[in-house]
């Protein structure tokens, strides 16, 4: 018996505006048929806020409601306080999610059996230089995206991969070719291993509009807009 699901998502980095995009290509691709929420998913920084939200069914409204912390910040658990506002203490066997283990910036995934996901999203997000690193265990964490933007050769085996990959496409030039050229080595690895398909979701050039300065990242109104664009653009992908 096949037990290979038929989908798992892997979802990058962002800022708030990944985020936004990433839940609104979630939502979108749920219209079409395909809902992730009981799928295996492995989120990297904003990718693993949308992995969570997906998994326990939280709206994106929700997360649009919680503020903006003040950067920098060098305040200890201000992300997992705010996580925990939408996500509670919940954990879930389907999320996991990728941090730099301090001090050695080793890259490394951790389950959301065995932290709740309010303080696995903080230490997955904790942006070096603008948040402070959050404690799991006996290590600190800092931001997955500093080794990867998206770690897709670390997502879970399915018939087809989601790739999420919100600082890719068209986003800010030379450093989103980068993103992508990575990203695109990391896709082969995970083909070469587990014969999947891909289906893969990364701003269009109308959305990179919306966020051309990396400050753009972290402004919920731009979130707010690429939640709209990523919709549409799952809507109207071919799948």
């Amino acid at each position: 018996m096949n037990s290979t699901p038929a989908f798992s998502g892997v979802f990058g980095g962002g800022g708030l505006f990944g985020i936004g995009y990433g839940m609104g290509v979630v939502d979108g691709l749920r219209k079409r048929g395909i809902d992730l929420s009981n799928s295996p998913m492995l989120g990297t920084s904003a990718g693993s806020w949308v992995a969570a939200a997906t998994a326990l069914g939280v709206p994106f409204g929700a997360l649009a409601t919680l503020p903006v912390p003040r950067f920098p910040n060098p305040k200890a658990g201000v992300l997992a306080a705010s996580a925990e506002k939408v996500f509670g203490k919940s954990n879930s066997s389907l999320v996991h999610v990728v941090a730099c283990q301090l001090p050695q910036l080793r890259r490394t995934q951790l389950s959301a059996s065995d932290f709740p996901l309010s303080s696995l999203v903080a230490a997955s997000s904790a942006v070096p230089g603008l948040l402070a690193p959050q404690k799991l265990g006996q290590h600190f964490y800092i931001d997955g995206g500093v080794r990867s933007g998206v770690s897709v050769d670390w997502a879970h085996p399915s018939e087809t991969l989601i790739v999420i990959a919100p600082l890719a496409g068209a986003m800010f030039g030379p450093f989103g070719s980068f993103v992508e050229r990575k990203m695109r080595r990391e896709m082969k690895e995970w083909i070469a291993k587990y014969s999947g398909r891909i289906l893969l979701f990364a701003p269009k050039e109308s959305t990179s509009h919306i966020a051309t300065l990396p400050q753009h990242l972290f402004n919920k109104e731009k979130a707010l807009a690429a939640y709209e664009h990523g919709l549409n653009e799952a809507t109207n992908a071919i799948l």
